[in-house]
């Protein structure tokens, strides 16, 4: 199975976002079982959410560039959207509803921590912020050089962990620093909470989005405004009486028209005009891989 370039670059950058993640879930996971920490401890849940979620991405950019057959004449493109809502699910089961548990946990204790594993928490903590910094900055750079990257599913699903990763290993750290200077474990609640409500946003506009792509969202509206005017300036069309256009994958888009063909153009010219008018579409816009024309005549002008 031959994969794009940008597919295999946008591999290597989930391959660096998992294997910080791994590293990361197991150093929170001490740090907030050491200090007791219920901010380190949610941040341990989000970094195995995104691990597992990375694992699900790798699945789509692999299984997504299978060729099409008899069961799935038009590709495997929408793969890549199905991970990508698993991936969604997971960053708000794993990751938002453990920060929430343990929020409302934390809130109803008042177990004392050590100052000593605080210590412990926040350098493990300000590592993380490194390395998930690290992770961030390769993806957005990714993001800036590839044309058309911001409409990879994977690649934006990295983006958005490495983000709410960062703010949340912010978070966590000002909850622990004041419930430290306070001993007030309302704050690191609250930090909990906090992180918990960011994990579900993200979530939900991850699992929106890939919901959009899955039911059958029409193509980027360029596409179609330039399909239609190809449509309307070729002289043996009279009408364009529809056009309807979806999206079968990343660089995959199905056209499908329904056009009336001036008066008097016989059926040896109808066969040229459609073979031709489907060869320009796809010569102007390679993604449109799927082109269907339902050619009707167009009744005489003036005629009853």
């Amino acid at each position: 199975m031959n994969q794009p370039e940008s597919d295999r670059r946008t591999r290597v950058t989930v391959l660096v976002a998992l294997s910080t993640n791994l590293v990361i879930a197991v150093a929170k996971a001490v740090g907030g079982l050491l200090s007791g920490s219920p901010a380190l401890l949610s941040e341990a849940a989000h970094s195995v959410a995104d691990s597992v979620n990375e694992v699900f991405l790798l699945a789509a950019l692999r299984r997504s560039n299978r060729p099409p057959d008899d069961r799935h004449p038009f590709g495997y493109g929408k793969e890549r959207y199905f991970w990508s809502l698993l991936a969604a699910v997971g960053i708000f089961v794993v990751g938002g509803c453990f920060s929430f548990f343990q929020g409302f946990e934390a809130l109803g204790s008042d177990e004392q921590q050590s100052p000593d594993g605080y210590m412990v928490g926040l350098i493990v903590l300000g590592v993380a912020f490194l390395a998930e910094g690290g992770s961030l900055v390769r993806a957005l750079l990714q993001l800036r050089r590839e044309k058309g990257a911001a409409r990879d599913p994977a690649l934006r699903t990295v983006i958005a962990e490495d983000s709410t990763a960062v703010l949340g290993v912010l978070l966590a750290m000002a909850g622990m620093v004041l419930h430290l200077v306070t001993g007030d474990v309302v704050w690191e609640a609250s930090a909990s909470l906090g992180i918990g409500l960011l994990l579900v946003y993200v979530a939900f506009r991850l699992g929106k989005d890939a919901r959009d792509r899955l039911i059958g969202e029409s193509a980027d509206p360029e596409l179609r405004r330039g399909v239609e005017q190809f449509l309307t300036s070729q002289d043996e069309i009279d009408n364009v009486a529809a056009l309807f256009t979806m999206g079968l994958g990343l660089d995959s888009v199905l056209v499908a028209a329904r056009v009336d063909l001036a008066p008097g153009i016989d059926s040896e010219e109808i066969e040229r005009v459609s073979v031709r008018v489907k060869r320009s579409i796809a010569r102007s816009w390679p993604e449109a891989e799927h082109v269907f024309l339902d050619i009707t005549n167009a009744p005489p002008r003036g005629g009853v």
